[in-house]
């Protein structure tokens, strides 16, 4: 079961150097003022596996503004077996992020993924439900990550392709039909593993919704989860080889159009997550506020279910003000599957009342001026 035991931000948002030292596993608590540090703290977290963490920003969006020494992130991580040392920072040269593991630089982001999981929920995802479908896409592929970091390259090779075939398509008379088959051949191979992969992670997911008990489903409804998509259907009705075809095939038919309007017609780009609540049968995004945000969590710890199950540890949860906005009730339902799941934990919030329930079983640290106590 791996988690932090120790981290170290250098020039990295708000923060000239900051370290927290002698993490524990379990639940920990950023108190603070809104604008003091807690936020940027999960967002170093989350750079500590593939991707571009909780904001989605560019790396270079990260460095703090008053320096010119590039930010990093180094940490320390208990994987049960070893202490493993991870970092990350700015490549100033490339703009890009770049990785160590135990001091020697990493081939890619995919390999942070062998040492540890993050899932995150922040406050701007509690419009998950009512906004478009690519913010649910996105959604459901950072779980998919946590299980298959090869998940992303695949999404990242099928929208290269994608990206080359319309730049191609613009330019018609110079366009070179063999290699616009030659991507779009790309494409069809890895939509299909693409789409592959989301409705597993749904059916999987579903199954652990399902297995809520009764204590849980009081304060976090069971979802009905289905993935819609031309793709996704396709795979429904037919072998993955036959689909493949069939979808190079669409490709080479809308050329013409897809040169007028750009992209792609069809395709797991624009393949979306429909969420229900079950007990009610209606769609989340019909429902109250509150009732999203409690579909949400449902599903988070339906996740952490699926991984506790399968991979024999919880991801480290990172969880962005996600008390305040929980009656009493549901709070303490939360920290109490929370610390049932057993993993790590991280947590902010602006009141330490919030967290009275929880003073003798949680590890809490004060933010304050980007300083950390």
């Amino acid at each position: 079961m791996s988690h932090i035991t120790q981290i170290t931000l250098q020039n990295f948002r708000c923060y000239d150097h900051v370290r927290l030292e002698q993490v524990e596993n379990g639940l920990v608590v950023l108190c603070g003022h809104n604008g003091a540090g807690k936020t940027n703290i999960l967002e170093a977290i989350s750079l500590l596996v593939p991707g571009r963490g909780i904001r989605g920003v560019k790396a270079s969006d990260m460095q703090k503004n008053d320096v010119s020494v590039a930010w990093g992130i180094s940490s320390k991580i208990d994987t049960d077996a070893t202490e493993v040392t991870l970092g990350t920072g700015l490549n100033v040269e490339t703009g890009r992020r770049m990785v160590r593991i135990n001091g020697a630089d990493a081939k890619s982001q995919n390999a942070l993924s062998d040492y540890i999981s993050c899932l995150w929920l922040t406050p701007q995802m509690d419009r998950l439900f009512i906004e478009g479908a690519a913010t649910r896409r996105r959604f459901l592929d950072r779980l998919i990550f946590s299980y298959d970091a090869g998940h992303s390259g695949r999404v990242t090779r099928y929208e290269n392709a994608m990206r080359q075939r319309s730049k191609l398509l613009q330019e018609p008379n110079a366009a070179d039909p063999v290699w616009l088959t030659s991507l779009e051949a790309q494409m069809a191979e890895t939509a299909i593993a693409i789409a592959a992969a989301r409705i597993d992670m749904i059916e999987r997911l579903q199954h652990s919704c399902d297995n809520a008990d009764e204590g849980e489903e009081k304060y976090f409804p069971k979802a009905r989860l289905h993935a819609l998509g031309t793709i996704e259907e396709l795979l429904g009705n037919a072998p993955a080889v036959e689909v493949e075809k069939m979808y190079a095939y669409q490709l080479s038919e809308a050329r013409k159009r897809d040169a007028i309007v750009g992209g792609a017609s069809t395709g797991p780009h624009k393949s979306d997550l429909a969420v229900f609540y079950k007990a009610k049968d209606i769609e989340a995004a019909q429902c109250s506020t509150g009732e999203q945000k409690a579909l949400l969590i449902g599903i988070i710890l339906a996740h952490g279910r699926l991984m506790q199950a399968e991979r024999g540890a919880p991801p480290v949860f990172l969880l962005d003000e996600v008390a305040a906005h929980l009656d009493e009730g549901r709070r303490e339902a939360l920290f109490e599957r929370l610390m049932h799941l057993g993993g790590q934990v991280w947590m902010t919030g602006t009141d330490p009342i919030l967290f009275d329930s929880i003073q003798n079983k949680a590890q809490f640290f004060t933010v304050k001026n980007a300083q950390v106590s």
